[in-house]
């Protein structure tokens, strides 16, 4: 499935030029990041936040999930880190309820990567509940519970959240990270992406 939304290069190319990055201190505004007109709450003010905006369905967030799960494992105790599902489309949108699906079911941590690769990999077409159900299944799962969180009030009120919240902080690609509620983070390929977020946490520290 193609996104007709501002993209990243061909993932081949980003992987190649992430290994040959320069290490870039993010603190230009306008290249290294882009300052949001507000700072929108974060879940916890005590912590420095940082947001993953991704779909299941993006070939380009398939290919930055491992490398973006190494650095958050690395990560310290002050920074806190969530990941919000975009709902451009219908599938997409279908895609965010299977992930705050698992996530209601306890499966998410087990699931997440197989999530991917069965789309990317294997090219199934989880695209609709009942596709989704069975896939669950066959990993084991109970298709009662599958369907119970899968239409559940407080799925269908954090698809909602996700939506406005990528509407607000202006989310036209993904994937995309922002900091800290305000710094939209810029980079030619997924290390500067890190890069510049390991800078904007350094900055924020120190403000």
């Amino acid at each position: 499935m193609q996104n007709n939304r501002r993209s990243f290069l061909s993932a081949t190319a980003l992987l190649t030029l992430g290994a040959l990055a320069p290490q870039v201190r993010a603190q230009t505004q306008g290249k290294d990041y882009l300052l949001l007109p507000q700072q929108h709450p974060k879940d916890d003010p005590k912590k420095l936040e940082v947001i993953e905006f991704f779909s299941y369905g993006c070939g380009h967030c398939n290919d930055f999930h491992p490398l973006l799960k190494a650095w958050v494992a690395k990560q310290p105790a002050d920074v806190a880190f969530r990941r919000v599902p975009v709902v451009w489309n219908a599938a997409w949108a279908n895609l965010a309820r299977l992930f705050y699906t698992l996530e209601a079911t306890g499966d998410l941590a087990r699931l997440d990567d197989q999530v991917f690769a069965a789309l990317h990999a294997q090219r199934l077409r989880l695209y609709d509940e009942r596709s989704m159900s069975e896939w669950y299944v066959k990993q084991g799962g109970d298709a009662r519970k599958f369907s119970d969180a899968f239409n559940a009030f407080t799925t269908m009120s954090k698809l909602k959240q996700a939506e406005q919240l990528g509407k607000a902080m202006r989310i036209d690609s993904v994937p995309t990270l922002v900091v800290e509620g305000k710094y939209l983070v810029q980079g030619g390929n997924f290390q500067q992406l890190l890069t510049n977020t390991d800078a904007l946490l350094a900055m924020s520290r120190k403000k």
